[in-house]
């Protein structure tokens, strides 16, 4: 049998910073001061859950958290991965850059327009990329580099021979 989880006793500046967290607007800090104060009263996990009306996994992880990180962890931080990792080294951006003006029909596909995933399929083939890319990444590669792409519009034309003729007058 597994030994129940509490946090670790708290000292009297870490109680502060929980009784003051438990005052806050934002909604993650009152939550874990509140995870934090219920296990420094001794309550277990399944009741503390209950009583906050989440996960147990959650408090768990809140408590984690504050072993590791002491009070810092009772504020919201950034979910965004914080490593550089771009699919694209900046030799293959250029690559890439150079490759979306030109008509997607020079690389093999029967199409005037590029995709997002077709660009993404054509920079694996063409070996920029070490595996198959969402399109989300051409579009922020792209960005990055500052190439425009604008949606391709689609001309209506009118089989009717003497079109150009009779919207002459009504156009010009």
């Amino acid at each position: 049998m597994r030994l129940p989880l509490y946090v670790r006793p708290l000292t009297d500046a870490e109680r502060d910073a929980v009784e003051l967290g438990l005052r806050s607007a934002e909604a993650c800090t009152l939550r874990r001061s509140q995870i934090m104060s219920a296990s420094a009263r001794g309550e277990r996990v399944p009741r503390i859950a209950r009583g906050l009306s989440g996960d147990e996994q959650t408090v768990r992880n809140a408590i984690h958290a504050c072993h590791a990180e002491g009070v810092a962890a009772l504020s919201k931080r950034s979910c965004a991965v914080h490593t550089d990792q771009a699919a694209f080294t900046p030799v293959a951006a250029e690559h890439l850059r150079a490759l979306l003006p030109r008509s997607p029909r020079d690389c093999g596909p029967p199409t005037s327009l590029w995709t997002l995933e077709l660009a993404a399929e054509e920079a694996f083939t063409q070996g920029l990329t070490a595996e198959r890319v969402a399109g989300e990444t051409i579009r922020a590669t792209r960005r990055r580099l500052g190439v425009r792409w604008r949606r391709a519009k689609t001309w209506i034309t009118s089989p009717d021979p003497a079109c150009a003729r009779k919207k002459g007058g009504a156009t010009a």
